[in-house]
């Protein structure tokens, strides 16, 4: 802010953006719902974490099952029961992980929009800009759906992953 744009007094002129007419206060508040923010992109740092992982054990468990799957429809092997229902409680841990990976996102998220409104309600904040869709929480839910898949082509021998 320039001097001339200053009153008499020193201070900066209080406007209806502004919390208070006090930079420090405004200053304070922005940085709180700068948090918010930071806090946001942290939840979907920690989806993306549970998705990395269970990606890697559906996708290990989808593969030990196909690999001893076709062990067995070739006749290599005699008996394949005990790597392939391995391959699939793989999967299911993935599935499992995942889902519950996204029941704590949401539950964090709707926590966290609760608490943001309710400190704007409070004009502690100035909450201008929304809360986007959170692109980590859809990828999840495809992810989601593409585990179901393949846990149908494991169980039910059925779906795209067939061979």
């Amino acid at each position: 802010m320039s001097r001339a744009s200053r009153s008499t007094s020193g201070k900066r002129p209080a406007s209806e953006d502004w919390i208070s007419g006090d930079a420090s206060t405004e200053l304070s508040a922005r940085r709180t719902g700068m948090s918010f923010q930071r806090t946001r992109l942290s939840a979907d740092r920690t989806l993306m974490s549970v998705m990395r992982t269970s990606l890697s054990l559906i996708g290990f468990g989808f593969t030990i099952f196909q690999f001893f799957q076709k062990l067995a429809t070739s006749e290599v092997l005699k008996n394949s029961a005990a790597p392939r229902n391995f391959g699939e409680a793989l999967v299911w841990l993935g599935l499992t992980m995942l889902m519950l990976g996204i029941g704590y996102h949401v539950a964090f998220m709707l926590g966290l929009r609760r608490e943001r409104q309710q400190l704007k309600a409070e004009g502690l904040i100035h909450a201008e800009t929304g809360f986007p869709p959170s692109l980590t929480l859809i990828f999840a839910l495809l992810l989601l759906l593409v585990g179901f898949l393949a846990v149908g082509s494991i169980t039910f021998n059925v779906g795209p992953f067939t061979g």
